[in-house]
């Protein structure tokens, strides 16, 4: 029974492939990480941890050392692209907090990630790019790159899109691009106007929009910028741009949002895909998880959040009572597969929402605007433990 400890082998030490780490080590279970980076670096710049994510960060004991290293965003705002005048606006803070269950909080992800690190433990074994996997009743194997095998009760793809644990489970597929790019960097929040006062800020025009948020309690102003482009096709968070290409991409725009592009050091920049939402994520001894499970488009700013449910409902379903491994499996999947497919295809029709044109396109949507915290509160509401404790 599943209920026994297992030897679980997790590939891909991001968020999810962590946070599922400490998820199953809590439950007993024997768990080795895997991953392909040569060493682990503090790549990447903020996300977003919503009350359905810091739900379950804290009932794994990380909670408190995410919070004591992140921003909590106090405010969230619309604002029109050219002129800046804010269009919406509703507090978030301790009135998110008490009606999401926890915090929205924006965080660089390397100190998210040093966080995960610290809980848990052991130590990822780095250099380990998986190349295939290959399983039989009593177990599963990951074949390395490099010719090394290792053995496992269970081994769970957390990959990402381009995941090579996705292949076996469900066969070839493709990426979806979405002919969409984006500039990404981190701003001293002195060379940033109004950073004193930012929370969740959303800067709205025709055809591009940014999104922008403080972390490191305000030390940083963190920026994504999303743009069209058909031609750049790079999908890498090591990929870089010039800074000149961010602020020549939003000429025009306001004061904020130039002298923010003007004043990053380095920006980051990669193109956005996806990929179509898949009929099985299981096996009876593989499984998936996060982006390698279900690849969103970052249009909704849960991409972290569900992995980090993923990992405690496979933790729940892996040490459950009367059910067997591939059972537990198959009912991680049951219930994750249906609310990651609506939030997925939710993220690919936001860009177009946040990109209108002004005129009554546009003022339709910011009049939808009024009802924001109705419409996503089955998002950053949710709570994983009381839909797993439905489903005893």
């Amino acid at each position: 029974m599943s209920s026994a400890p297992l030897r679980v082998a997790i590939v891909g030490s991001g968020i999810g492939g962590l946070a599922a780490a400490i998820a199953l080590q809590a439950k007993g279970h024997e768990v080795e990480v895997y991953d392909q980076a040569s060493e682990l670096s503090a790549i990447g710049a903020g996300i977003a941890l919503g009350g359905n994510g810091m739900r379950v960060l804290d009932d794994l004991g990380v909670g408190r050392a995410a919070r004591d290293v992140a921003s909590n965003l106090q405010r969230i705002q619309f604002h029109h692209w050219q002129t800046a005048e804010i269009f919406y606006e509703h507090p978030m803070g301790d009135w998110y907090d008490s009606k999401m269950g926890g915090p929205f909080l924006g965080i660089h992800r390397g100190d998210m990630h040093q966080v995960l690190l610290d809980r848990f433990d052991g130590t990822p074994h780095l250099g380990h790019r998986a190349a295939a996997v290959h399983e039989d009743p009593g177990g599963a194997e990951i074949e390395f790159a490099d010719g090394t095998k290792v053995q496992a009760d269970v081994v769970v793809g957390a990959d990402g899109l381009r995941s090579a644990v996705r292949h076996h489970v469900a066969g070839p597929d493709e990426a979806v691009f979405s002919a969409m790019s984006c500039f990404r960097g981190l701003v001293p929040a002195q060379k940033v106007p109004t950073s004193e006062s930012m929370g969740l800020t959303f800067m709205l025009g025709p055809g591009r929009h940014l999104v922008i948020y403080p972390v490191r309690g305000g030390e940083l102003i963190n920026f994504v910028a999303y743009v069209p482009d058909p031609e750049w096709t790079l999908e890498s968070w090591s990929s870089k741009s010039e800074p000149a290409e961010a602020v020549a991409a939003f000429a025009g725009w306001n004061d904020t949002v130039i002298s923010m592009l003007s004043n990053v050091e380095e920006v980051g920049r990669w193109a956005l895909y996806d990929r179509e939402p898949l009929r099985k994520w299981s096996t009876d001894r593989v499984t998936l998880l996060g982006d390698a499970a279900h690849p969103m488009l970052p249009h909704a700013g849960q991409g972290s959040n569900q992995a980090i449910e993923d990992a405690a409902a496979l933790a729940a379903f892996l040490s459950a009572d009367g059910l067997s491994t591939a059972e537990g499996l198959q009912r991680y999947e049951q219930l994750r597969k249906a609310r990651t497919r609506k939030i997925q295809m939710g993220s690919r029709g936001n860009a177009a929402c946040f990109q209108l044109p002004d005129g009554p396109p546009a003022d339709e949507r910011n009049a939808r605007l009024q009802s924001l915290p109705d419409n996503v509160a089955w998002i950053h509401g949710y709570d994983i433990f009381a839909d797993l404790q439905e489903t005893k």
